[in-house]
């Protein structure tokens, strides 16, 4: 073989390796240009200008030859690059307290098209999990668009490699159920091609904010959040979830933070999952449970309509105070470079975020040389965003083997 077809090889094989981490800049918003890409992946402006077509060829991004000038630039605007909006999509689909959601998430974390679900959860996870494959299904019938995989959010820890619910705490659900092969038999069975994936939400609410929210550029992100029911913790290290050995890591709803507080599930006492949560603030206003909405959204109006009551804001205060000092244990801990926030949590920063940064900041050790930034997630519906995100990575990690 001449030294002209080896280097034409080699030029292929190299371009062929770049296509995931190619793919994955687009996706994530970090590459907007085939300059930017050209930069980022440290190869020649052909190599990257043959990965950029190699995956508009296949159906994933867009390129654009032609793009405007921005007024007053000098030279020749390099090539637009996008997600292509019309290529193919993931089935995600979540399960909370209070129902359920499927939809169809393409490049990028872009919802197509979403489905809510029931109201009650039933207990048996085979019939509910048959519910949200069906209603992803019924998407994708509607839509017409390619699936190239399915991805599970459940408010539990989840276990690995078995792919169980250890405790799905605020679900009739038995613990230990095989979540992960139930919903990958309900896929198949409804006809959805590509693997399928499970993780607990708040890890995939975390995965989907570092990918396209408020956790862009963290380097060691936390991310803390309580949805419907109790609290949830995640860590993502430079682009990766810290899962621990088996999945389990970061259960920070069982951090106490009131050792006189209320009983929690898992046996203790005064526990972030009981102290820092929908209920406890609701149950610390003194108002009745109304049964007509989430007890998250009923949290939700209080704080954004009525924080001028004394008793919501001395229980927003009170939770509040609670949150902290979880949050700087937390920093104390694991030293991350950002914080963010998501369910009722959010609310509260927002509700106000000078209070709970001085708690933090009071309570950790570093917390008065320099400080963590502590802000709110971004996204909607995140923890589907995320749930994408699972059935997303083997296409990130190798579009052609994944798409062939």
């Amino acid at each position: 073989m001449n030294g002209k077809a080896t280097s034409n090889r080699t030029r292929i094989e190299r371009g062929r390796s770049a296509l995931g981490p190619a793919l994955e800049l687009v996706h994530t918003g970090r590459a907007p240009t085939r300059a930017v890409l050209t930069a980022e992946l440290g190869v020649t402006r052909a190599t990257a200008g043959a990965v950029a077509a190699e995956l508009e060829a296949l159906g994933l991004i867009r390129v654009d030859s032609r793009p405007g000038a921005a007024a007053g630039s000098q030279g020749r605007p390099s090539h637009r690059l996008a997600v292509d909006d019309t290529g193919p999509v993931v089935l995600a689909a979540q399960v909370h307290a209070d129902g359920f959601r499927a939809a169809l998430v393409g490049l990028g974390g872009r919802t197509v098209a979403t489905a809510p679900g029931c109201v009650t959860v039933q207990a048996d996870p085979a019939q509910v999990l048959g519910e949200v494959v069906e209603a992803g299904a019924a998407l994708l019938r509607e839509s017409g668009r390619r699936c190239v995989g399915a991805g599970l959010a459940v408010p539990s820890a989840v276990a690995e490699p078995e792919g169980t619910a250890l405790n799905p705490l605020h679900l009739a659900w038995p613990a230990g159920a095989p979540v992960r092969d139930i919903f990958a038999e309900r896929v198949a069975a409804a006809g959805i091609r590509g693997p399928a994936f499970t993780g607990n939400d708040v890890n995939l609410a975390a995965l989907a904010e570092h990918r396209h929210g408020a956790g862009r550029g963290a380097q060691h992100l936390l991310c803390v959040a309580t949805g419907h029911r109790g609290v949830g913790g995640a860590l993502v290290l430079d682009g990766r979830l810290h899962t621990g050995s088996s999945g389990l890591a970061l259960e920070v709803g069982h951090l106490t933070v009131n050792p006189e507080g209320r009983p929690c599930h898992c046996g203790s006492r005064g526990c972030l999952d009981v102290e820092a949560d929908p209920l406890a603030f609701l149950t610390a206003t003194g108002r009745d449970l109304g049964p007509e909405v989430s007890l998250l959204q009923q949290s939700r109006d209080l704080l954004r309509g009525e924080y001028d009551d004394p008793a919501v804001r001395r229980a927003a205060e009170e939770l509040i105070d609670r949150l902290g000092l979880g949050l700087a244990g937390l920093v104390n801990i694991l030293n991350p470079d950002r914080i963010i926030l998501g369910g009722l949590h959010r609310e509260l920063l927002e509700a106000d975020p000078e209070r709970l940064r001085a708690v933090v900041a009071d309570r950790s050790l570093w917390g008065r040389s320099g400080g963590v930034p502590i802000l709110p997630c971004t996204l909607d519906h995140n923890s589907l965003v995320g749930a994408a995100e699972l059935a997303w990575q083997p296409v990130l990690d190798d579009p052609l083997a994944a798409l062939a």
